[in-house]
């Protein structure tokens, strides 16, 4: 027989099993809780024991994460930038046309193809940050309205909210400035990554700390925010 429990950030899967004790594992990709429980003992045991080895789980799962995120980063996938390759555009897969054009270079969406127009000869870093400027602009956009409704719920008040690149992180905050800080690659994920992306940095403003309050409070404002992380981090399109 299966069930789960959610104690803090965690959720784990429990299975009843003819064991002996309490049995403990963590799962690779995404940092699965497993926990192995006799018959006889009681859900309130199970969830004091998942709660005395809380540290232990989350040391382990961003273990699991990092080891993810470096053989992702490992992996040779930097856009050429070139006509006919496939990029994303808020979750949504289109395809790259370059075209030669005596002018300012600009960028268009269409349905299928996002139009990159740039002067003959253009190499490819600067194509890149064309491209990357134009999805800075594009999460500029999206960002006010998003930002006034959850400042408002939370009973928050941000600085500043800047867009940037970021190799490594998604998002970042410096509580005692009240900063925080965006990847321009949001921009190429599905909108309800960026809001939960937004919504933790938000958070960190009431809570500094990745702790059990910070978690409760994701759980209130954003119940789902456990499936938006995991799909980010698997970089699931819409």
């Amino acid at each position: 027989m299966e069930s789960r429990i959610t104690v803090g950030d965690v959720t784990v899967q429990v299975v009843r099993k003819k064991v002996r004790n309490l049995n403990l594992s963590v799962h690779p990709p995404h940092g699965h809780v497993r926990i192995s429980a006799p018959h006889r003992v009681s859900r309130a045991e199970i969830r004091a024991f998942t709660l005395s080895k809380l540290d232990w789980i989350r040391k382990h799962q961003e273990r699991i994460r990092t080891e993810a995120r470096d053989r992702r980063r490992s992996r040779p996938r930097e856009p050429r930038y070139a006509d006919g390759e496939l990029h994303h555009v808020w979750g949504r897969r289109v395809v790259l046309r370059v075209e030669s054009f005596d002018g300012p270079p600009s960028v268009e969406l269409t349905p299928r193809r996002l139009r990159l127009r740039v002067r003959p000869g253009t190499n490819r870093a600067d194509r890149r940050e064309i491209v990357e400027r134009w999805y800075r602009e594009q999460l500029r956009e999206a960002l006010p309205p998003l930002l006034a409704r959850w400042e408002r719920r939370l009973g928050v008040r941000a600085r500043e909210v800047r867009v940037r690149r970021m190799k490594t992180r998604w998002g970042s905050c410096t509580p005692s400035a009240r900063s925080i800080r965006l990847s321009t690659e949001l921009a190429s994920h599905p909108p309800e990554q960026l809001e939960y992306i937004l919504v933790h940095e938000l958070v960190h403003l009431l809570e500094p700390s990745h702790n059990g309050r910070f978690y409760a409070l994701m759980d209130r404002y954003l119940p789902d925010w456990r499936e938006r992380r995991d799909a980010l981090e698997r970089g699931v399109m819409g």
